[in-house]
């Protein structure tokens, strides 16, 4: 993996926090940090655990699952490149609310909490980022339950696409003919359990996506062909 170059900052744009922290800030995370790579698939903290530090990923993407009673793990997010994952370590003595999982190969900066919370304490501006990354996962939370409560199926599939197709912009430059192709390798599958439906669903909610032009597939891989469009979808009326 090469190293990370972010796109400029940019007015009204969310901004992951190692991007918002300014190269002092930075340069003495890294020096509080033990770097580390995880390969595709490999759980970067569990659900249950003790919060016992916090990663800042640099380069790859994670999903984020939290296991129901019946054993079903549910896709609640996925986190990429400047991310801050496991910051259930901030609060203190404090079990994980999820499990975090490579999808891709993961490098990243490990950070017990000890050093972590030292690092805030001598740049108090930083725990600005740190309130401003909670308050954004509970916006999250608050846009997946409209989501679930206003569509259904293609539209619900749509509005979950055009999100992750605004996070892949910021990473992944944009095809000759505008199209955003989704970086975080999600399964079929994976979107499924995100959007609550069955991979089945799925299957023909991107068909029906693909024959209106809005997007384009292939093996594991989706192109956004018209962002707008898809929101617009997501928000016509369902036929009686």
């Amino acid at each position: 993996m090469t190293e990370r170059t972010f796109p400029p900052r940019t007015p009204g744009r969310r901004e992951a926090f190692w991007e918002s922290l300014d190269e002092p800030q930075r340069e003495a995370l890294r020096e509080a940090s033990r770097p580390r790579v995880y390969p595709a698939r490999t759980p970067l903290c569990y659900q249950g655990d003790e919060s016992d530090h916090i990663i800042v990923i640099e380069d790859g993407w994670a999903k984020v699952t939290s296991m129901t009673e019946d054993g079903h793990a549910v896709v609640l997010a996925v986190r990429g490149p400047g991310d801050l994952i496991c910051e259930s370590a901030v609060l203190g003595d404090r079990q994980r609310s999820a499990t975090v999982t490579a999808l891709s190969p993961v490098r990243a900066l490990v950070v017990p909490a000890r050093r972590f919370t030292a690092f805030l304490d001598a740049h108090p501006e930083a725990w600005r980022l740190v309130s401003g990354t909670f308050v954004a996962r509970l916006d999250d939370a608050d846009r997946r339950l409209q989501a679930h409560v206003s569509a259904k199926g293609a539209r619900r599939l749509a509005l979950l696409l055009a999100q992750l197709a605004e996070l892949s912009a910021r990473h992944v430059p944009a095809a000759p003919d505008g199209g955003i192709e989704i970086a975080p390798p999600l399964s079929q599958e994976e979107l499924g359990s995100w959007m609550d439906a069955s991979r089945e669903t799925v299957a023909r909610a991107l068909a029906h996506l693909r024959e209106r032009g809005l997007v384009r597939t292939g093996w594991r891989r989706i192109v956004v062909v018209d962002v707008e469009g898809l929101r617009a979808f997501a928000q016509e009326r369902e036929s009686d």
